[in-house]
């Protein structure tokens, strides 16, 4: 499948027909609120042709209060040819991460700007290969994601002694945590992977391949404060060793200013930087 990076200046395009030629019984409706909006579109079935802004005009009326809901319903009743990702509309697992008017986030947690004098702009994810209209190829981010060994890792294997069937099963004891250490992981673990972060970072565009990027950086974080984990410093240690993969970090923050579910992989960064300088897990 071709891919191509969505280019900076896009071409234009009406859906034709005008407002009337859409909504000829809401012509001087007074409950009508059309709004325009103006979605990225490219296929590689016409490799051809550009990436360019095409035009649909919707009902708020008639359409749920979410952007989601916007592109759910230009697909049902305007353009099924539309491609977008999407799941479960909750905020939980990420799919549906775009650039709404020039912000990375989710578009069922982004609320539909009710000003209807000017046009909403949905594009795909910044500086990722394209694959078609708003699906971006996340490959590589997920392979870093999965380069920080995001699972719990012990040096010891502790049996439980509670009972003889316990005994001869050789089960694994539970790795408990006070509510203190627990309540450390708050900020860390509510990640969805959206790569809303990561793909708003400078330092990520220049060195995606080398660089980690917010989202994974994150996530290696979470496992270095996990009180149950006993590979912190080997973690923090195998991170500064590939420098581009940790300190390539900039501190530009764009990845806190545009994350949808309001955490802070800067200060993670930040914290794990400091980590290593100190020599402490």
């Amino acid at each position: 499948m071709m891919l191509r990076r969505t280019l900076p200046r896009m071409a234009s395009a009406k859906d034709g027909g005008g407002l009337d030629a859409h909504f000829p019984s809401l012509r001087g409706h007074p409950a009508a609120r059309i709004n325009e909006f103006r979605v990225c579109r490219w296929s590689p079935d016409a490799p051809e042709r550009r990436p360019y802004l095409q035009s649909y005009h919707v009902d708020l009326a008639t359409c749920g209060p979410m952007v989601l809901d916007v592109l759910q319903k230009i697909k049902a009743e305007h353009d099924t040819t539309l491609a977008y990702r999407r799941s479960c509309r909750e905020g939980i697992c990420g799919s549906c991460s775009m650039c709404i008017d020039g912000v990375n986030t989710v578009a069922c947690l982004k609320p539909v700007d009710t000003d209807t004098s000017s046009a909403t702009t949905v594009t795909p994810l910044p500086h990722m290969y394209v694959v078609k209209d708003l699906v971006v190829d996340l490959t590589n981010f997920y392979q870093q994601y999965k380069s920080v060994e995001p699972w719990l890792k012990t040096k010891t294997k502790k049996e439980e002694k509670s009972s003889p069937a316990a005994e001869e099963t050789g089960r694994l004891q539970e790795h408990g945590q006070t509510p203190e250490e627990r309540k450390k992981l708050d900020g860390l673990y509510e990640c969805i992977l959206c790569a809303c972060c990561s793909t708003a970072c400078p330092s990520y565009w220049w060195n995606s391949e080398a660089f980690l990027g917010p989202a994974a950086l994150l996530h290696a974080y979470r496992w270095v404060s996990d009180s149950r984990d006993e590979y912190g410093a080997e973690r923090v240690q195998a991170l500064a060793d590939g420098w581009d993969m940790l300190y390539r970090c900039r501190m530009i923050k764009s990845c806190t200013a545009t994350c949808p579910k309001s955490l802070d992989p800067a200060a993670a960064i930040s914290a794990m930087k400091a980590l290593h300088q100190l020599g402490k897990p």
